[in-house]
């Protein structure tokens, strides 16, 4: 027969369940420590070494866009017209001034007599100084579309362009088309203005808003901001 434990006895207590030891004050619990990644776990990729920037390719800024942000890439229709007109008006507006001062001062009035036969008109027509005025205006119209062109093929902007911040790049690889493509796309603007210039309305409904002339040099316009 068994008598239950005296519990003024220590030595005859029951054992007690071990129990956990408790965290100090401020430190929290340490869980085991991380194995290394098994087999099959996928790695940390590579780091790139120091002085290597990461390439871009074009269009990051500056170079094709994402599907979603073609609209925004591309220039519009209206700002293309505004860099035409102002760089027309940059040497257009020196040169027709000339042409009006050469014909208005160099202009000079026939001389008439008549006979009871016949009426006979000497002279007339614009004197030679006349004639330099205006040519000097012409020349002047020559050299500005020329110089355009050449800013047009080494920067891909003129300062009409650069005014409503748009760029003319090739399609290609987005770097300027050089004077010699920037001339041959002057030239391509004949095609633009066949058929009621409709190849100058192109852009309105085209995805990548090219006119036939930027087509034909695989030329695009851009926003450079």
């Amino acid at each position: 027969m068994s008598y239950p434990p005296d519990p003024n006895n220590p030595y005859n207590q029951p054992p007690q369940p071990p129990q956990q030891p408790q965290p100090g004050y401020g430190y929290p619990q340490q869980g085991p420590p991380q194995g290394a990644p098994g087999y099959g776990y996928p790695q940390q990729p590579p780091q790139q070494g120091y002085g290597i920037p990461p390439q871009q390719g074009y269009g990051q800024p500056g170079g094709y866009p994402n599907a979603g942000q073609v609209q925004n890439f591309y220039a519009s229709w209206g700002s293309r017209v505004a860099a035409v007109l102002v760089d027309g008006l940059i040497f257009g507006i020196p040169a027709a001034i000339l042409y009006g001062i050469g014909f208005a001062v160099g202009y000079e009035a026939p001389v008439c007599s008549t006979t009871r036969y016949s009426s006979v008109c000497t002279g007339g027509g614009i004197s030679g100084a006349g004639m330099a005025i205006a040519g000097l205006g012409w020349l002047i119209a020559v050299i500005g579309q020329f110089w355009l062109l050449y800013q047009l093929g080494k920067t891909g902007q003129t300062p009409g362009r650069k005014m409503v911040n748009i760029r003319v790049v090739r399609e290609s690889d987005g770097q300027p088309i050089g004077f010699g493509m920037a001339f041959v796309r002057q030239l391509c603007h004949i095609v633009d203005e066949l058929v009621c210039c409709l190849g100058f309305l192109w852009p309105l409904w085209d995805a990548k808003k090219q006119t036939l002339s930027d087509k034909i040099v695989g030329t695009v316009v851009v926003k450079s901001s």
